[in-house]
Order: structure tokens, then sequence, then C-alpha cells
């Protein structure tokens, strides 16, 4: 795209993003996630109903009147983004690549975030770390990040997720959220290891984007020349033959398992989008689940 086309296309996330935002996602992301910590604010004279565990016992003895202490929720987060931008982010089935997906994602996390005064970062990755912006806060800052996700051209097309969670887990001082955005098709043992360290550190919730025809084909009797967008590997496949989408099927079980097998030890729910969906609707709904775990 050239520059005219990157600036319409940032401003229209930027639009659509920030309805979502006014309208739903402040609220929902506020409620999802609570600040790390507590930090004093004043006392005050004890008034029937407190807590009598808040109760400071040695002013409370200094002047012979009950006194509370007072605390405010440490609000202030850090909210690091790791998107995919491997060959295979570049397919896309329906009306949108899944790199546009996650474009879209990222905009609704990071616009949250600056809605509720948090620091946003970002990582692009491939087989290597191809972009980090450290974290911080407001409008023109998040701007940059949609800008650098809907333009940037990434120098390898590999996967490697397991140097962007090992990188992150060294260069990200404190604890945070860590949104983690990816189609998670490499293998699970490649990365389980450096994940197992990052999800001990960060909040750590995986975005899955997939389309779905990487799990079934249509019935179309047909034989095609196929490159891997990551690998350059080509074959020659005939797309009326069941063997394949048999493949597709054992595959998709398969990784589905594998990475369940990896969350579940962390208590951790997937995010899961599919790029002919709005990609808002499940974030919604893992918004408002996760708000009902807290408040129980």
């Amino acid at each position: 795209m050239d520059t005219a086309e990157i600036l319409k296309k940032v401003r229209q996330i930027e639009i659509q993003t920030n309805k979502l935002v006014s309208e739903t996602f402040a609220g929902e992301y506020l409620s999802a996630f609570k600040g790390q910590g507590i930090e004093f604010a004043e006392v005050r004279e004890y008034t029937p109903g407190d807590d009598v565990r808040s109760i400071d016992w040695n002013v409370t003895a200094r002047t012979g009147v009950p006194y509370i202490k007072k605390y405010n929720e440490e609000r202030e987060l850090t909210l690091m983004i790791a998107c995919d931008v491997s060959g295979s982010q570049k397919f896309g089935s329906s009306s949108k690549l899944k790199l546009e997906a996650a474009a879209e994602l990222a905009a609704l996390f990071a616009f949250s975030a600056i809605q509720n005064s948090d620091k946003v970062g970002l990582m692009l990755f491939s087989d290597k770390v191809e972009l980090f912006v450290p974290p911080r806060k407001g409008k023109k800052h998040v701007l940059r990040l949609i800008r650098e996700l809907v333009a940037f051209e990434p120098q390898d097309t590999g996967t490697n997720i397991g140097l962007c969670l090992e990188t992150l887990s060294k260069v990200i001082k404190r604890q945070g959220i860590l949104i983690l955005i990816s189609d998670f098709l490499a293998p699970v043992s490649s990365f389980s290891k450096p994940f197992k360290l990052a999800a001990r550190k960060f909040d750590l919730i995986p975005v899955i984007v997939h389309d779905k025809l990487e799990t079934r084909l249509p019935p179309v009797s047909a034989c095609v020349d196929v490159t891997d967008p990551e690998t350059g590997e080509e074959d020659f496949l005939c797309l009326s033959s069941g063997e394949i989408n048999t493949a597709l099927d054992d595959y998709a079980r398969t990784q589905h398992l594998n990475l369940q097998a990896l969350f579940n030890p962390y208590k951790i729910e997937p995010i899961r989008v599919d790029t002919a969906l709005p990609p808002a609707d499940p974030v919604i709904a893992f918004f408002k689940q996760r708000a009902k775990k807290i408040r129980r």
C-alpha cells in the first residue's frame, strides 16, 4: 500500500475501534483487568460499617479515637501486544486476511488500554523479532502501533513463537498483560517452555486467528499448485481428494488438544477469532466471562 492507502486504512480502524471502545470495550476492559496491587491513600475516622481489619491501631492508640487505613487500587497496567506477522498470516478466504483481523484486534485492545490510562507496547515477530515498540501512553502512540500493523513488511516469513516469548520475558521488567496474537500453527513443542515461563510472569492471553479453509477445503474437482507461505515449499494437490480434508481435520484436532494441554495448567482461556466473522465479538465475550470470574 502507498502512504495514502495506509493512512486511510489506519483511519478506518481508528473510527471503527473508537466506536466499539466507547460503547462497549472500555468498561469491559476495566472489569476484566484489575490493578496489580494497592497503595496507601489516607487514614480517616472509623464509621460504623467499616471493616475492622482496616483499623490503624497506632493512630487509634495515639488519638484515642478509632481510625482506619484507606487504600486505592494501583490501576495503571502495562499491556503488551505480540503479533505474528509470518507468511501464514497473509492468508484469508473471506473479506480479510488473518493479519488484517489481527490489526483490528490489536487496535481494540490498545484503545481500550489507553482509555483506562494504561501503557501499550507492540512486538511484531516472524521467526525473528521484526519490531519492538516499548509501552507508552496516548492516542498518538496507539495510532503509530496500528500504522505499523497495517504497513509493516517483515523481513522473514517463518514463525518462532518461542523466541517472541523469551524476548518479552527479558525486556519487559514488570508484570503486565500480554496479548499473543497468532494462528498458532507452529508445533506446540517448539514454544511450550517459553510459553510456560511467560505465563508465570504475565497475564498471558492467546488470541488464535484462524480461517475456515485451514480446516476444510470445498469440494472442488480441480488440481492446483500450492506454495507454503512460510517455507516456500511447493506441492501439487487434487482438491477433490477426501484425504486432504482428513489430514486437515487430524492436524486441527491434534493442534487443539496440544494447545489445551499447554493452556490448562495455567487456567488460560484463549480467544478464538474466525476471519469470516467480526473479530470484536469473541473479545467482548471473553471480557464478560473474565469479569464474571473476577467478581466471584
